[in-house]
């Protein structure tokens, strides 16, 4: 049987349900008409099982729908209007359309299940008891108790279906749904939850509404308290507070917008519960941006010359430094707006990165406040976490400025080559924001949510080595590097600074109980490192071991006597051998010196590496094997060739060892001896060329501390030799060679 169709977007109609239709669109008029001339005023409705598809197309439609019989029909200036009352349900074995577009249908009709008339009594009494609880519940109309007079299941719960306010997608699977007991459950279950849900809502009515008395009372009752303690003549905390808080705003000159908000926050204070958690978070919050120093500063020294004497009092040499923080107090003395340098001191551990940042600040008049940033990988400790977080503060940056109660501290940001970028955020790129000059006048911190202006800060910052340092941040700052002392220059330190203030602070032993060799000693055989922090532990043991046993005179055997037996002997060079060298490395606690050794047996050409290396090391001794197979025709095919590299605790990973290991293999192959206070740096090529390296300063205050007279090191580093101290130039052979031929020619001719 075929039978025109309609498709009703966003409507279902069901058996014995009647809706009336205003229809505009021409081909659903068409249709209607068919059905009324031909098809004896029925129509099959149906609705796409996609609610939300704009054109349906045939897959769309469902393969159930319902018959309507058109009851009237009557013409509007719009074009419709229909009303359908719903009859059957039918099944829908295919669609097709004719040539006016109109949509048909080919059906069949379904049979209704055999219902045993016990169980669809008790449905129907089930039904009409969930029915009338919802009624009473939702406080919906009754009317529908009336029409459900029959003992027609399948009627019934068509008629229950069409009333309840189901969604679309619902009323469809109860228009699909053939079976009239699946129906009726289904009913009876939806109801039910319906039923519940209203039974909650008015729980939590009645809970807001017991909830706004309270608050209303309370209110009430504050209101007469404070009319009470006006009477008094005294006043409630909160008013005291507030009271507070505005007199603190009007002394500070900010923003318009920032006084705004801060006025705002006050307001919303007066109006809260004083035992309420908002409440302690907006009184702690005012708190703390009222008194931070928005205003407040210290004045700076501007007599340049004094800033110079005040460094050079505290700390020896660092020449760049001082002169960089001179020329900014000379600068400023005639631009007053001029911002502040962005220092970076890089260099190894000891050599007074941090004490020289608290020397400035101290030189300036300023504050001084140290953060470290080593191992830091979350970016709230640098910008905050809101106030409304459970045990929020303020980042780092705005509580040392709050602690030292200034607004142009000296900021010391420790060990930025160490901070990690992993899921809690990346501190490098916060950091960009903080020491950027353009953006930090206008910083927010996530706490304050207000823009506090750090442009007044000289912020300084630390690295061991420059490498590590995000290179996003490098490109914001001005690098010094702090390089390694001489064993001269750590005796003249120990002299002129350590020792006074160690001296001072024991009473009873005087500086000039100990003499140049003395000092000498002890920097050799009990300190090994780049700075003078060790040496300040050993000379400060030894003073006070000098006091407890009232020593008064100091020589090697006391030393040894007090101290122990020496714990090192970096400047004892060892004896002359074959394929024995000394490559230079630069570390994070400075330069070093270690031992190349190459040792040749017969076997089929096995490179065999030891001592802890990294790929680009390996590398590189296979770059050396194949220099010696074509440079000098050597035949490796039937040796083996094991090359060790000493201290295997560190770990060997840049290409400057190249040069060493090379000139190494090639002692070991002539069976020539190298001098063991000659040391070597520099990549090599394929070609034999000794390429540039870099930290040639740190290899060679390093080589000069262990002892190395001569170092042969790449042409192209020529230019780094000027900023070596002249002590080394002086008595260390340095020998600038471009290409292997070079070297081979003063070591083995």
């Amino acid at each position: 049987m075929n039978i025109p169709v309609i498709i009703l977007k966003n409507l279902i109609i069901l058996p014995n349900q009647e809706i009336k239709l205003e229809l505009s669109n021409k081909i659903s008029q068409k249709t209607v008409a068919e059905a009324t001339n031909k098809y004896n005023n029925e129509i099959l409705v149906i609705a796409p099982i996609d609610s939300f598809e704009e054109e349906p197309g045939i897959d769309d439609l469902p393969k159930v729908g319902v018959i309507a019989k058109i009851k009237s029909r009557i013409a509007t200036t719009n074009g419709m209007q229909v009303t359908l009352r719903g009859q059957r349900r039918v099944a829908v074995n295919k669609f097709f359309s004719d040539d006016e577009n109109i949509l048909y249908s080919e059906i069949m009709y379904i049979d209704l299940p055999m219902i045993i008339k016990e169980d669809e009594n008790a449905l129907i009494r089930k039904l009409n008891s969930v029915l009338k609880d919802y009624i009473t519940s939702t406080h919906s109309s009754n009317d529908i108790l009336n029409i459900l007079t029959n003992k027609d299941l399948n009627k019934a719960t068509d008629i229950i279906a069409s009333f309840l306010p189901f969604d679309i997608s619902k009323k469809l699977r109860y228009m699909q749904e053939i079976n009239p007991i699946k129906r009726a459950k289904n009913l009876i279950v939806d109801m039910s939850e319906e039923i519940k849900i209203q039974e909650l809502d008015i729980e939590l009515d009645n809970k807001v509404n017991d909830a706004l008395n309270e608050d209303q009372k309370k209110f009430i009752l504050k209101e007469k308290i404070k009319m009470i303690n006006a009477e008094l003549g005294e006043e409630s905390v909160t008013n005291s507070e507030i009271n507070r808080f505005q007199n603190l705003l009007n002394k500070l000159r900010l923003p318009s917008k920032t006084k705004e908000k801060i006025e705002h926050e006050i307001k919303k204070l007066e109006f809260m519960n004083e035992s309420s958690p908002e409440f302690s978070v907006i009184r702690n919050y005012l708190d703390y941006l009222l008194n931070l120093p928005w205003n407040k500063s210290t004045k700076e020294n501007a007599n340049f010359n004094k800033v110079r004497e005040e460094l050079d009092k505290t700390h020896y040499g660092l020449e760049e430094i001082k002169t960089r923080i001179t020329e900014y107090v000379a600068i400023k003395n005639i631009n007053k707006d001029i911002g502040s340098p962005i220092i970076c001191l890089v260099g190894p551990p000891g050599v007074g990165k941090t004490s020289i940042a608290a020397s400035i600040a101290g030189a300036l008049n300023r504050k001084f406040y140290k953060i470290s940033v080593g191992g830091l990988n979350d970016a709230t400790e640098l910008i905050g976490s809101r106030k409304t977080y459970l045990a929020s503060s303020p980042g780092k940056i705005i509580a040392g400025i709050n602690k030292v109660g200034s607004n142009n501290p000296v900021i010391l940001i420790d060990e930025v080559d160490k901070m990690v970028k992993d899921y809690k955020g990346d501190p490098a790129s916060v950091l960009l924001e903080i020491l950027d000059p353009v953006q930090n006048k206008s910083f927010v911190d996530n706490y304050l949510e207000e823009p506090f202006d750090l442009s007044n800060v000289l912020f300084i910052l630390t690295a061991n080595v420059m490498e590590d340092i995000p290179y996003a941040l490098l490109d914001r700052v001005e690098v010094i590097n702090l390089n390694s002392y001489t064993l001269f220059e750590k005796k003249d330190i120990a002299r002129k600074y350590i020792l006074p203030k160690i001296c001072e602070e024991h009473k009873l032993v005087e500086k000039e109980r100990f003499s140049d060799d003395v000092i000498l000693f002890l920097i050799n055989n009990y300190t090994s490192e780049a700075g003078v922090r060790e040496l300040t532990r050993i000379l400060t043991s030894l003073v006070r071991k000098m006091a407890i046993n009232n020593i008064k005179t100091i020589n090697k055997d006391k030393i040894i006597k007090l101290l122990g037996n020496p714990k090192y002997s970096n400047n004892t060079l060892d004896e002359d051998s074959v394929g024995v060298t000394k490559a230079l490395a630069y570390t994070a606690i400075g330069g070093e010196v270690t031992n190349v050794e190459v040792v040749l047996s017969s076997g089929n050409g096995k490179i065999i590496t030891t001592g802890n290396l990294g790929n680009v090391m390996k590398e590189s001794i296979e770059v050396i094997a194949t220099v010696v197979k074509s440079k000098y025709k050597y035949n490796l095919s039937k040796m083996d060739i094991h090359f060790h590299y000493l201290s295997a605790d560190a770990k060997k990973d840049g290409p400057s060892a190249g040069f060493a290991s090379l000139v190494a293999l090639i002692s070991a192959l002539e069976k020539k001896k190298v001098p063991s206070d000659i040391a070597f740096t520099g990549e090599v090529s394929l070609t034999g060329n000794i390429l540039k390296i870099g930290g040639l300063k740190e290899k060679l205050i390093g080589a000069y501390n262990y002892g190395i007279k001569t170092v042969y090191i790449p042409a192209d580093n020529a230019m780094d030799l000027v900023y070596l101290p002249d002590i080394i130039k002086e008595n260390m052979q340095i020998i600038l060679v471009s290409n292997l031929d070079e070297a081979y020619t003063k070591l083995f001719k």
